[in-house]
């Protein structure tokens, strides 16, 4: 009998399908709202991640998902916006520097051990991660839901979410003197391209 029930709770792992994050592919993003002088000139800067990775385990036909783990180089934030390059090295400075601190914390890791999938359409789920973020050396739950669409061998994930930086214990910074701050909300959104691993 234990080693029926045992086959029963392997079974689903061994069925699904591993997906690896395809970095060249996929779209990180993170906008911040500004205050002061220069944030009625639209100075809301958009932050790009560029170097992330990360995996999970997907079974479509049965409409269940094992983990999803994302690893994010912390110094791999750069400034998107149209700017001066000494202001795009200043700001890019203080986000390393004293905001993320990235000689002391290089990772931004998420973890999701449960994810809830619903089937939409033919080809479309949405997912929901119930899983922890930890960064700047803070960890807290972070849910997200995510729109996912299945394109043969590739998954194609997109969303958003918001946090505040106080709660992972990181200070507001301000730049050009006081003129511009930045607010408390973080926003992110993504379009993450995974392929089936063989």
């Amino acid at each position: 009998m234990a080693e029926i029930s045992t086959a029963a709770v392997e079974a689903p792992e061994t069925a699904m399908d591993r997906y690896v994050i395809d970095g060249r592919s996929s779209r990180f993003m993170v906008r911040a709202t500004a205050t002061g002088v220069l944030a009625a000139m639209g100075h809301n800067p958009n932050i790009n991640i560029r170097d992330f990775s990360g995996e999970m385990k997907f079974d479509p036909e049965q409409l269940e998902a094992g983990s999803f783990r994302l690893i994010i180089k912390s110094s791999s934030l750069g400034v998107q916006d149209e700017m001066s390059d000494k202001d795009r090295r200043e700001i890019e400075r203080l986000m390393n520097e004293q905001v993320l601190e990235t000689a002391r914390f290089s990772e931004i890791v998420y973890d999701a051990p449960s994810i809830s999938v619903t089937k939409m359409s033919e080809m479309l789920y949405s997912a929901t991660l119930n899983g922890e973020l930890t960064m700047h050396g803070v960890t807290r739950k972070q849910p997200i839901i995510a729109r996912v669409a299945m394109l043969g061998s590739m998954l194609r994930a997109s969303g958003d979410f918001s946090l505040n930086q106080t709660d992972f214990n990181i200070k507001l910074v301000s730049v050009a003197g006081g003129a511009l701050k930045l607010k408390d909300e973080l926003k992110f959104s993504f379009e993450i391209v995974a392929r089936k691993q063989e």
